[in-house]
């Protein structure tokens, strides 16, 4: 394994903050001693399992732990998704039936392995030892934590106070997330800063259970393209990791330049002292932005689609907006010449939303047809081919049938 010093760097790198830092430290120099590896854990809500690149901030921690040697251990809450996780809204979370939870898990697998590696990751379901608990135990583990304590978590201080009701079950949510760690043993548990509560239920659960506490290490939230608010495909700010190469790559161009080193340090696996140089020569105006963002968005595309894949959209990026050129792998749209109306194909084809979309782009110079802007949709025809241009990144071929 590699020395204390260089896990801690990593380890540390782009983290909110960890508690039981000192006690990670003994805990990785008895890993390094004894040649066993800690238990690092990250318990999954089985509830929404479409993942963006800000879903990922966790995951690509967990990753640079596994690289270090340690053991990952993904818990996919079965049984704490059929009760409910209470929300910041007025009222809990809809509990999942046991079909929907399966299936959601079975989605959420697939998915952490385009991060994790696969062969080194254990994956369990909190089923195997919550479902077993008898009534004695589960008394036994209520009583470990107060009312007061439980309503000093903020979703439940908020509800009490707008006099929203809280089940009680409700209170069993975090008392089994910190089960969980007791359960596996965990050294280390891994969340975002909005699980707080949950994730240090399990340091105290284990001093009860006579278990020496896990560290816990909270990672910070992503903001999402807008550079303002959290990631969130609601709010259509994010980078999915499902998306196209070329998607992909142009949307991490857009990320806010202050917001560059953030996004080296969450969402990618660079060295922190790469990272260090990067932000060194933005301060002192060695680089330019647009130079450093480009070595990000080749990066973000390498770690799910490939190295070739990148090197592709880096190319591509380079000939539309540097060189302004048109690129040769657009999609094309076959349509008969005769009677021809370029709106009306754009809109049956979801390339705007409107034929006064498409009035409004032309009267602002956002429309070139074969390399030439257009102010006028009257006389447009099609003879064999036309390639369009709205804006800045889209292009359409349009060709006729008799030209296939």
């Amino acid at each position: 394994m590699m020395n204390i010093n260089e896990q801690i760097k990593i380890i540390m790198k782009g983290v909110d903050e960890i508690i039981g830092l000192d006690s990670l430290k003994d805990k990785l120099e008895r890993s390094n001693k004894n040649k066993k590896p800690l238990i690092v854990k990250l318990g999954l809500d089985p509830s929404a399992p479409d993942i963006h690149l800000g879903h990922t901030v966790v995951l690509r921690k967990m990753k640079q732990l596994q690289d270090l040697g340690h053991k990952i251990v993904i818990i996919i809450g079965d049984f704490t998704g059929k009760i409910g996780d209470p929300t910041g809204k007025a009222k809990g979370r809809k509990a999942l039936t046991t079909e929907q939870v399966l299936e959601n898990a079975k989605t959420y697998e697939e998915q952490i392995f385009k991060v994790l590696d696969k062969d080194k990751t254990e994956v369990r379901f909190n089923s195997e030892w919550l479902s077993k608990l008898s009534f004695e135990e589960t008394i036994k583990l209520a009583s470990t934590m107060t009312v007061a304590r439980m309503l000093e978590r903020e979703e439940f201080k908020k509800r009490y106070e707008n006099q929203v009701s809280i089940s009680i079950h409700e209170f069993f949510y975090p008392l089994m997330q910190g089960y969980d760690s007791v359960s596996i043993h965990a050294d280390i548990e891994l969340g975002g800063t909005d699980q707080r509560f949950n994730v240090l239920m399990g340091r105290m659960l284990q001093k009860e259970y006579g278990e020496e506490p896990q560290a816990t290490i909270f990672m910070p939230l992503l903001e999402g393209l807008d550079g303002e608010e959290k990631m969130s495909k609601s709010l259509g700010n994010y980078i999915g990791i499902d998306e196209k190469v070329e998607v992909m790559y142009e949307k991490a161009m857009t990320i806010p330049d202050k917001l560059i080193i953030k996004y080296f340090d969450l969402v990618t696996d660079i060295h922190p002292d790469d990272i260090e140089k990067f932000k060194n020569d933005l301060e002192n105006n060695k680089i330019n932005p647009r130079d450093i963002k480009m070595k990000l968005a080749k990066e973000i595309v390498r770690l799910y689609h490939g190295e070739n894949e990148a090197q592709k959209a880096e190319e591509r990026f380079k000939i539309i907006f540097q060189q302004g050129q048109i690129p040769t792998d657009i999609d094309t749209i076959i349509v008969p010449k005769e009677d021809f109306d370029i709106a009306r194909v754009l809109v049956a084809n979801n390339i705007i939303k409107s034929k006064n979309e498409l009035r409004r782009l032309v009267s602002q110079g956002g429309v070139k047809i074969n390399d030439s802007k257009i102010d006028d949709l009257s006389n447009i025809k099609l003879e064999n081919e036309i390639i369009i241009q709205i804006g800045k990144k889209k292009f359409i071929r349009i060709a006729s049938h008799n030209n296939i």
